[in-house]
């Protein structure tokens, strides 16, 4: 598809007499996975808390798929096909891998009277989380398990999964693999090309470089709030990336 899946054009946002962002534009696409880059206080987390309906802009406009959108809340941007997967993870260990899936999101029976007293469908949640956990190749021991039980990288590919798991398109990433160790790391660095396959949009926040050059078509860099690059990864190198984080070379 050639209409990018969300566009951002100069988007603002400051905290009193701070300017958090100043006039940040970005285009995320079907299909690629797109590098948010930038030391701490740079403005990613701000840029993606405005995609993500958490706070609203104060200059600047957001479309989806072509249609421009005034994200009020989170579920706002669910709704408009938006997921966001935070650093800490927003998942429930006491409950199983299924239930985990469909949060807030349960499928009922029994119609009209079904849906008012919560009777849950759990043979058709069930054979849908299990469809939806095949088509992006997570592997989890048993649906029946709880999310405690499981490892970082499992639960963090739970999170993922969750978030397409309705067919969203757009999918914003926070650090996914900060707290897990080189085998978890590239569990979830593999669901990232798996979702990029699947024709997903995918924005991902890292530090990390090698996870940059690794999954990343493109990246966008912040510097103090502002866009201070945006290149093609596969032309530039590890060390021009760190050029463009801190500051010493723009593209912009």
């Amino acid at each position: 598809m050639n209409e990018p899946a969300l566009s951002a054009t100069n988007i603002s946002k400051a905290f009193r007499a701070v300017q958090a962002l100043d006039n940040v534009s970005l285009s995320l696409h079907h299909g690629t996975v797109t590098a948010l880059l930038g030391d701490n206080g740079a403005g990613k987390s701000t840029f993606v808390k405005c995609l993500a309906g958490v706070y609203q802009p104060d200059g600047g406009t957001i479309a989806i798929e072509g249609t421009e959108h005034r994200i009020s809340s989170p579920q706002n941007a669910r709704d408009l096909g938006v997921e966001t997967v935070h650093q800490a993870l927003a998942v429930i260990d006491t409950l199983d891998v299924t239930e985990n899936l469909f949060l807030n999101r349960e499928i009922t029976r029994g119609g009209s009277l079904g849906n008012r007293l919560g009777i849950l469908h759990k043979r058709r949640m069930r054979a849908d989380s299990e469809a939806t956990l095949a088509r992006l190749d997570i592997r989890i021991p048993s649906l029946r398990h709880e999310l405690g039980s499981l490892s970082g990288g499992q639960r963090q590919a739970v999170a993922i999964g969750r978030a397409v798991a309705w067919g969203q398109k757009i999918v914003l990433l926070d650090e996914p693999a900060a707290a897990l160790g080189v085998e978890q790391t590239q569990r979830v660095l593999d669901l990232i090309t798996n979702l990029r396959n699947d024709g997903v949009a995918v924005l991902l926040i890292t530090h990390n470089m090698d996870r940059v050059t690794a999954v990343c078509d493109q990246a966008v860099v912040l510097y103090q709030g502002r866009k201070t690059a945006e290149v093609a990864v596969n032309d530039i190198t590890k060390d021009d990336l760190v050029a463009f984080i801190t500051g010493t070379r723009k593209t912009i």
